[in-house]
């Protein structure tokens, strides 16, 4: 999931605030989670407050207790490489593992992962762009240490609109 809205200014980048509708934006995209039985147990978050702030709303909608890993390398050389690693080091029972992270890296990875047979209407969803609060579902067949470029079906798009 890429971020939900975030103030355009702030002492630094990694500061920035969700605004009310990021706020809102994000409870609702953890409501569509709920709704389709998409419940986060593991996330890992980029040390960002605004994507904190996504996850926490995330969280609130979804109804989600997942273990929440923060990590700085997603901050600091978010990448699709960057986020690959992290995503291999979750645990083999982790069943749905979100990832709340930044532009370009978000969209890029979702990329890298697809192989080849995503739903439809999801592609075309992606293909109109990666807005804030949007979120990619992504089936992932065997161990989270094995995670490769075209290793993931890509499965639902939705972006959080409260």
């Amino acid at each position: 999931m890429r971020h939900a809205k975030a103030e355009p200014f702030a002492s630094t980048d990694r500061e920035r605030l969700l605004t009310a509708r990021g706020r809102k934006d994000a409870v609702e995209a953890g409501a569509y989670l709920a709704g389709t039985s998409m419940i986060p147990d593991h996330a890992v978050i980029s040390s960002a407050v605004r994507t904190r702030a996504t996850w926490d709303a995330v969280a609130e909608g979804s109804g989600s207790a997942a273990e929440v890993q923060v990590d700085e390398s997603v901050f600091t050389g978010s990448s699709p490489e960057v986020v690959l690693d992290v995503l291999r080091t979750q645990p083999d029972d982790a069943r749905v593992v979100m990832f709340v992270g930044h532009n370009p890296a978000v969209a890029q990875v979702v990329h890298l992962l697809d192989d080849g047979n995503a739903d439809p209407d999801a592609m075309h969803g992606l293909l109109t762009g990666y807005p804030v609060a949007a979120l990619t579902v992504l089936e992932v067949e065997g161990p989270w240490s094995g995670l490769a470029p075209g290793g993931a079906r890509i499965v639902a798009f939705h972006v959080g609109k409260g």
